[in-house]
Parts: structure tokens; sequence; C-alpha cells
């Protein structure tokens, strides 16, 4: 068996995901994976997902994503940004938008963006790092990290801390709605990938993947269930890989 690692995990909804690595995890009855969840944290308030983690006796808390682009949208005094910001760095390493270098438009909408994104990430930097983790596990968090928040995880070039799980088979269908991209394009076979993140959109390293068969007559919804049954098994599966070699 592997040494025991200490993961912390970030939602945004109901939670599915995270409730198959509780359950496969070190304070379940029947641990399956070498692994103990820390922390679960939202950038969503009420959803069921933290009420999962309250449960099982995680620690929760809540970053309103919602409110705090809201509030910057109503202007972003330099004091609010994290004192270590650095739009300079953070521009050239960030692959997530891109502009047009002539357009003010364009820069002033990235800059909006990564500056309310990091005032967010800082405060679950705030949360987080009171714990020890070993990996961070994104279980249905469905904002994107920028180079600030990723770079004070992964401190050690080439070795990745946060762990995602994408609903296609990378790297076709990125973005948010793989599993109806993968059904509107015909395919015959769907999946789910657990990779790595960088400083792209669904770009890290791939961990592992699980397929199933795309039949005649499959809808939309039978797609999705089919691809969160094997989600559920992925996801503790790759964990486990990860401790076993960290």
């Amino acid at each position: 068996m592997a040494r025991t690692i200490n993961v912390g995990t970030l939602i945004s909804g109901g939670g599915t995901n995270l409730q198959a690595i509780i359950d496969s995890a070190g304070g379940s009855t029947n641990p399956k994976i070498d692994a103990k969840i820390l922390f679960t944290g939202s950038d969503t308030p009420g959803v069921k997902g933290l009420d999962r983690a309250k449960k099982a006796g995680i620690d929760t808390f809540v970053v309103d994503y919602a409110g705090i682009i809201q509030s910057c949208k109503q202007g972003i005094e330099q004091g609010a940004l994290p004192p270590d910001f650095d739009m300079g760095d953070i521009l050239e390493k960030q692959q997530l938008v891109t502009h047009d270098s002539s357009s003010a438009v364009s820069k002033n909408r990235i800059e909006f963006f990564l500056k309310s994104r990091a005032i967010a990430e800082k405060k679950l930097l705030d949360h987080m790092l009171s714990y020890k983790i070993d990996l961070l596990v994104l279980a249905g968090f469905m904002r994107v990290l920028t180079p600030y928040f990723i770079d004070r995880l992964n401190t050690v070039p080439g070795q990745y801390r946060i762990m995602n799980i994408h609903p296609a088979l990378l790297p076709s269908f990125p973005g948010t709605d793989g599993y109806g991209d993968t059904f509107r394009y015909g395919c015959k076979i769907g999946g789910c990938t657990v990779h790595f993140i960088d400083y792209g959109e669904d770009t890290g390293p791939i961990i592992g993947q699980k397929a199933f068969e795309i039949e005649t007559g499959d809808t939309l919804d039978d797609v999705k269930r089919k691809g969160l049954e094997k989600e559920w098994e992925l996801y503790p599966a790759c964990i486990q890989k990860f401790a076993e070699s960290f």
C-alpha cells in the first residue's frame, strides 16, 4: 500500500464525484485508496456537495465567485489585488484567453478576467494553505484556474498537484460541455478523462481515461449517465495512482 496522501477538494455543485472519492478514501468504513480528504471548498454557497462533505466529517468553506466578480464590476482598486499579483507574469503564462494586442477593449477584458479571478483565488488559497495537502482534486469545480493560483500549488517545475476530471476523451472536446459535444458530433464512443491542470484549458497531462459505447437510440441523458458512472470509477483510481507514485 502507498503512503496515505492528504487531499483537498473543490466543487461547484452536487458533488457526485466527491461522494465517489469520499466512499473510496480514508474515513470510509472500507477505504479503497490511500487518501484522506481534509477539506471541501465551493465557489457556490448552499450546494449539495457541501452537505456530502459535512456528513462525512470533512471541513468545508465557500468562496462566492459570483459575488466577487459582481463586486469587481464596480471597479477594482489596486489594494484589492493580492500583494504578490504580477499581471505581466500572469499574462505571459496564461493560455486561457487570446487577445488582439492592438485592441484596448480586448486588453481590458482579459485584465479584468485575470484580476477578478486572482482576488477570488487568493481567498481560496487563504482557506487552503492552512492545510498540508499533497493533492488538490477538482471534483466538479466549474471555474478555470489562472497561473496565479496554479503557481502557488505547483511549486516544483514538472510536478503537478492539481487534478481535474473532464467529460470527454481528451484531447477531443475540451471545454464545458464534453458529453454534449461528443453526442452532437455523432461519436459512437464517449468517455471521461482525468488530467493534471496546467495553464491551458483541459490541456494538462492525462492520468487516466475510461470509455463507453454510445448505442443507437441513446439520448444525451443516456450519454451523461454512462459517463458519470465511468467518472465515479476513474477518479478514485487516478488518485490512487498519484498516491502510489508520490
